[in-house]
């Protein structure tokens, strides 16, 4: 992935955490730690997860991700890269 294709999915993605999932404003960055932190709860990471195959445009097995996958927003990335296959 690209660094611009990178920064701009990272930063959707923590528009969306925000906005969507934490409500409030608050300060993230791309290693901000979201689980581990109690920022948000494992039931977030279900719509996020959705979210992250939006707007990577790849389809991401829930089956192979963990919770430590998801705690930052560079981690949910990688993940994506790692497990995810493109959408046809």
């Amino acid at each position: 992935m690209e660094e611009a294709q990178f920064r701009e999915y990272a930063q959707r993605i923590i528009d969306y955490v925000v906005r969507e999932v934490i409500g409030r404003p608050v300060e993230l960055a791309v290693d901000t730690p979201l689980v581990s932190s109690g920022l948000i709860d494992s039931l977030a990471l279900v719509n996020i997860l959705q979210y992250l195959e939006d707007v990577t445009r790849m389809r991401i097995p829930a089956s192979k991700v963990q919770p430590k996958d998801m705690d930052t927003v560079a981690l949910m990335l990688a993940t994506a890269q790692r497990v995810g296959k493109p959408r046809k």
